[in-house]
């Protein structure tokens, strides 16, 4: 059953480089360590989410340790802060 993590963040300043560096950069790193897919959405001026998707539960399981890293990292390059982490198995889609 896929599965996915939804991340909260605020931020000091939404610029388009952070928005390019963040495609450009973080998408494929996320991508790499077994994500099959995700979207960064803007949710406000200064708020975005992150919704990552993942095969099943046990491929969320084995990126969370390098997942940990990648929010640190950009929680330092952005002075981003992490509002909330929510996670689960998809129970509907099309």
């Amino acid at each position: 059953m896929a599965y996915v993590t939804l991340t909260l963040w605020s931020v000091g300043e939404m610029s388009d480089e952070m928005l390019a560096i963040a495609k450009e950069k973080y998408v494929p790193m996320i991508m790499s360590i077994g994500a099959t897919g995700v979207q960064m959405v803007r949710t406000g001026d200064l708020t975005m989410c992150v919704i990552t998707q993942y095969s099943d539960s046990d491929a969320a399981a084995a990126a969370q340790e390098k997942i940990a890293k990648l929010r640190s990292q950009a929680s330092s390059e952005f002075t981003m802060t992490m509002e909330g982490v929510h996670a689960g198995d998809v129970i509907a889609a099309s």
